[in-house]
């Protein structure tokens, strides 16, 4: 009685935990602490202390399909971990296992194989993903048949211990999951399916344990599920009653939210108890008078007899069945009574003829599956195989082997023996004849068994003799005689310019004003630069048997042929650079100072949104984008417009939306200004069907950027730039398109959003990617993107104003004051005069025609005094601005 009273109690508590809906929407309190021994609020202690020694058996069914990505499995790995924090694990008390599946289930560990949470807690850490199909069945009969099975440490359904399932998918299973779901139920185990994402929900409920509405849960993402952590504190630390109560269940019993309900084996039927099981069975309870066997129907019986027997008149009796007794039976040799008739027998090495009465001698060998190699010999209720003369039957008694009498006799042959029919010989190799004994071989001596005629040498080949010569002569024509070696008339000796031969050997000679290189073949021209005083202030440059002297970029050559004096055009001239003069060789260029870029008279500047670009949107109108987020990607766009100088001279701005199929929404030549362009991208339709990036890139790539629809040519050098959107993998190919827009010039900029594919990403993009890929976890963030994109397309405008200098020819009359910048005034120029002097040095006539030595002592000379210039005409234009600022303070302080 008292252990009835504890029930209720109970069983009344678990019914308050669950009723109350407002306390299990409530979201939980971020104050509470996982740990087991945290007080924090008096319903969250009563929940957390119902799981202290709380005895279930719990296994999680991970989904870890391949449209699963790396962030979201990681998030299912965190939520199982929050899971695990609440509850009880030990042998005694809840035991924990996991599967994971895709095409096939992986079991990573089972109830049996850890005892402790952290044991649990870092093989789940451990876990890595699968990234195959969708076959949430059969992981759910994995679990039924094997997962919950004593061997695996699921204990016996005597004790009473829940069973529980957790399963987490993001899909459509590829297999049948209603019926093994049931199963699993009817079998008592309780099942939480939690859907995340564009899960069919009919397929949740189809497998979680009833009520749906306290075990079927759906989230919109992985990053939600943290939120479900709470409610399923509540629904495992519930009491189950099962454990606790005298249910007197004959069979099973199934706990329910606060209950229970007891379940029958297959083929019973529960009592008016509702506890005991019972079969409808008229054969047990009804007097059926059958002599042999009694069948139960649908609401009676039936009376039945044993195989050779047959049912007598009365129904009820079972007579034997003689059929050898008749008369007719025909037999040769032997009758015998079957189950409904008879059949005739032979006595062994017999057969039973067509008739199935006469018997005839079996001849074995006459079967093509006696195998026998050679022969095949009947015996007298068999065969066996014999072997012709010169084999002997294999150990299988049917296949046959040559005797290798050189094996059974060892007859010692010094190079082969070789096996006869009957017996053996041995053998000597190529070259070698058999001794007397017919065991031993010796060489054929050709060389002294014939007058070979061999001036110098004889040698001995496998069937003759060939005539050789000593070192340092060659074998004449004849093949006998030897004449002494001339090593230059061979014609390989290498040298360039002329051979001398030696006793034994050659040497290389060069002509005359030239000396042997280090690898004693080719010839080099002696080096009058460094033999001489030549006395040129920059570079000496051999000429023939001379010198010629030459000045470094920048610098000309002066009066007396051996002196260097700058050429500094930006000084001499009124050049009209607005920002910076960069002098040129014999000319010049304009620059200008960072975010700015050249206008179009080659002189002026203007901000690098001002330039000119020919801008290509590619829009992402798939289906998983949504209409809402569809309306930010629209204020996405409409936010680089406005940076953009819209004009026909200055930026020109497309767009293409795509799905399934790409539709261009306007053309690079359909708006002159961005309040018509951005009142097009507001009345934008959205498609909403599949994602074919590939077709749209293809579309981009031969109709956006053309004359035809509004792309400025080639000719006009002005950049060309395409933003790339996508929330999802494409449904084609990407890179080959991507590929062939890049490679003719185009700019590409990639934005991912969400599920984006990040290698999908990259092959869109242009290197470095780093500069022009861009990712959001979500549209909340696309804010920070569209900055980022802004200052990555001014970048780009400011890289494409390099190739608009200024003409060297075209003076202007107006001075401006440059800027310095040092890119511009040290490291440009000193490469580029380096280039040109290595340059100049090899065009010179010079024979050496070789890659210049930079690490030569002329050359580093060569090197510090250009540096020393450059950072002399650095001081002097710093000093120059140093006088400027002062002169300019000066006039301010006075006026």
């Amino acid at each position: 009685m008292e252990k009835m009273l504890v029930g209720c109690f109970l069983l009344i508590l678990g019914q308050i935990l669950l009723l109350p809906t407002e306390a299990r929407d409530r979201p939980p309190s971020r104050s509470v602490s996982r740990g087991r021994h945290s007080r924090t609020h008096p319903q969250t202690a009563l929940l957390e202390s119902s799981c202290e020694n709380k005895r279930a058996d719990v296994v999680f069914i991970i989904d870890s399909s391949r449209s699963v990505n790396t962030h979201d499995y990681a998030k299912v790995k965190e939520f199982i971990v929050d899971i695990l924090q609440f509850l009880d694990i030990g042998p005694d008390v809840t035991r924990v296992g996991l599967l994971q599946y895709g095409s096939t289930v992986k079991n990573e560990f089972s109830l049996k194989t850890f005892k402790r949470k952290s044991e649990v807690e870092r093989a789940v850490k451990r876990m890595r993903h699968l990234s195959t199909g969708t076959m949430t069945g059969l992981a759910i009969q994995y679990a039924l048949n094997i997962a919950f099975s004593e061997a695996e440490g699921a204990r016996p359904l005597r004790e009473n211990v829940p069973r529980v399932i957790m399963i987490v998918t993001d899909g459509r299973p590829q297999d049948s999951v209603a019926e093994v779901a049931a199963k699993a139920r009817d079998t008592g185990i309780l099942i939480f399916a939690i859907g995340v994402g564009q899960v069919d929900f009919n397929t949740l409920k189809a497998i979680g344990s009833e009520p749906h509405e306290d075990h079927v849960f759906l989230v919109a993402n992985f990053s939600q599920m943290e939120s479900l952590t709470s409610v399923f504190q509540n629904k495992l630390c519930t009491v189950h009653m099962c454990s606790i109560l005298e249910h007197n269940c004959a069979h099973f019993c199934i706990n329910t939210p606060g209950s229970y309900v007891c379940r029958c084996k297959q083929g019973y039927i529960l009592s008016s108890d509702q506890k005991t099981c019972r079969i409808q069975d008229l054969c047990a309870v009804e007097d059926h008078g059958c002599e042999q066997l009694c069948v139960n129907v649908l609401g009676s019986f039936v009376c039945q007899c044993y195989s050779g027997y047959t049912l007598a008149e009365d129904g009820r009796r079972c007579v034997a069945v003689d059929y050898c007794a008749s008369e007719n039976h025909g037999c040769e040799h032997e009758c015998v009574n079957a189950d409904s008739s008879y059949f005739c027998r032979c006595p062994k090495g017999f057969a039973l003829n067509p008739d199935k009465k006469t018997c005839t001698k079996i001849d074995h060998c006459a079967s093509r599956n006696h195998g026998c190699q050679h022969e095949c010999v009947n015996t007298d209720d068999s065969y066996s195989c014999r072997c012709l003369k010169g084999f002997m039957l294999n150990p299988d008694k049917r296949s046959c082997r040559r005797i290798n009498y050189c094996a059974l006799n060892k007859p010692g042959c010094e190079h082969e023996c070789v096996n006869t029919e009957e017996g053996h010989y041995c053998r000597c190799r190529r070259g070698y004849t058999l001794d007397p004994n017919g065991r031993t071989c010796s060489r054929v001596d050709h060389c002294a068994e014939q007058d070979h005629g061999c001036e110098q040498l004889c040698l001995n080949t496998g069937e003759s003799f060939v005539c050789q010569c000593s070192e340092g002569f060659l074998i004449n024509e004849d093949l006998k005689t030897c004449s002494k070696l001339d090593s230059c008339a061979l014609g390989d000796h290498g040298c360039e310019h002329s051979c001398v031969s030696s006793e034994d050997s050659f040497v290389c000679q060069c002509f005359e004003g030239y000396i042997l290189r280090e690898d004693g073949k080719t010839c080099r021209r002696e080096d009058v630069c460094q033999a001489v005083d030549h006395g040129c202030e920059h570079i000496c440059v051999n000429s023939d048997d001379s010198y010629i002297c030459k000045c470094l970029e920048g610098f000309r050559l002066a009066e007396d042929g051996k002196r260097c004096r700058r050429k500094d055009v930006c000084k001499s001239t009124h050049h009209g650079c607005e920002h910076i003069c960069v002098n040129r060789g014999s000319s010049y260029i304009c620059k200008c100072s960072e975010g700015f870029i050249l206008a179009e008279d080659g002189r002026r500047c203007k901000r690098c949104t001002e330039g000119p670009i020919d801008l290509v949107f590619v829009i992402d109108g798939s289906k998983s984008l949504g209409e809402e987020n569809f309306e930010i990607v629209k204020q996405f766009v409409t936010g680089i417009i406005d940076s953009l100088a819209i004009s026909p001279k200055a930026a020109r701005v497309g767009l293409l939306q795509y799905s399934t199929q790409v539709r261009t929404e306007f053309t690079l030549r359909n708006f002159g200004s961005a309040k018509d362009m951005n009142k097009a991208v507001a009345h934008m339709k959205y498609m909403g069907k599949g994602s074919m990036t590939g077709l749209a890139l293809k579309h981009m790539f031969e109709r956006s950027f053309t004359q035809v629809e509004g792309a400025r040519p080639l000719s006009a050098r002005v950049p060309r730039v395409a933003i790339v959107f996508t929330d999802g993998r494409a449904q084609d190919d990407v890179s080959e398109w991507a590929s062939k827009a890049k490679a003719n010039g185009i700019t590409m900029y990639a934005v991912g959003v969400g599920k984006a594919i990040e290698e999908e990403l990259q092959e869109i993009a242009s290197e470095p990617t780093d500069k022009h890929l861009f990712y959001a976890e979500d549209f909340s963030t696309m804010g920070e993107i569209n900055e980022k994109l802004k200052k990555g397309i001014c970048e780009a405008l400011e890289d494409s104003d390099g190739s608009q200098d200024s003409p060297a020819g075209e003076l202007p009359k107006r001075v401006h004051q440059p800027t310095v910048q040092h890119k511009y005034l040290f490291e440009d120029n000193l490469s580029r005069s380096t280039q040109k002097l290595f340059h100049s040095t090899k065009s010179s006539g010079s024979p050496l025609e070789e890659k210049p030595d930079q690490c030569k002592c002329e050359n580093l000379m060569m090197f510090q005094n250009l540096a020393n210039e450059e950072v002399r005409k650095l001081t002097q234009r710093l000093e120059e601005m140093t006088q400027r600022m002062e002169a300019l303070e000066n006039r301010l302080r006075y006026r």
